[in-house]
């Protein structure tokens, strides 16, 4: 008689396991911020990956505003999020469209800082980033977004290095919801490697 199946591993658990394996790395290194850290984060492995995309944009979609019209985030960390988002919401029925934030206005045709179908003026669109240190880049993308006649409340990154970019978040008036913190993925990786 064949056993029974093995339970599908818990998909929170899956996606800090890919996370600690494939996205970080200890070490000396220099932040986008200029500081060093021993820790590095880089989820672009995993969210370049067709499974891995997925994890990360239904475990995203779970937290976007139920009012969004949109989600958006700066280019080029957030290029799979807001489009992997997007693509959650209308298989489940749900109509959200995905906004990139250039780090800088096009420098030709309309000088557009956005790109994506612009949803009405004063609509709610949740900021997407893979990785919060200061907050800087998600900050970015707000003031963009804000400036274009968009409401933002809500911030959602992948991890959290937990340097103050919370801290930053909630002086701009910002709620942020990591799906994991620096020291969980870090406890992850070592745990792992045991």
């Amino acid at each position: 008689m064949p056993s029974p199946p093995a339970p599908a591993e818990d998909p929170t658990r899956l996606l800090l396991k890919r996370l600690a394996m494939e996205a970080y790395r200890r070490g000396t290194f220099k932040l986008a911020s200029g500081r060093q850290s021993e820790h590095y984060v880089n989820c672009k492995p995993v969210s370049l990956s067709g499974r891995g995309l997925a994890l990360i944009s239904t475990a995203m979609l779970a937290h976007v505003e139920e009012d969004a019209a949109a989600v958006a985030g700066l280019t080029l960390g957030a290029d799979p999020l807001v489009s992997g988002v997007a693509m959650a919401a209308a298989l489940s029925g749900r109509p959200l469209d995905a906004l990139i934030v250039r780090k800088q206005a096009k420098g030709h045709g309309t000088a557009a800082w956005l790109e994506g179908p612009l949803p009405a003026p004063g609509s709610i669109v949740t900021v997407l980033e893979d990785v919060v240190t200061t907050g800087g880049s998600a900050l970015k993308a707000v003031q963009q977004l804000q400036d274009a006649g968009f409401r933002v409340q809500r911030v959602i990154t992948i991890v959290d290095r937990e340097e103050g970019g919370a801290a930053a978040m909630e002086s701009a008036g910002l709620e942020l919801i990591s799906l994991y913190r620096l020291s969980e993925v870090a406890g992850c990786a070592l745990e792992l490697a045991a």
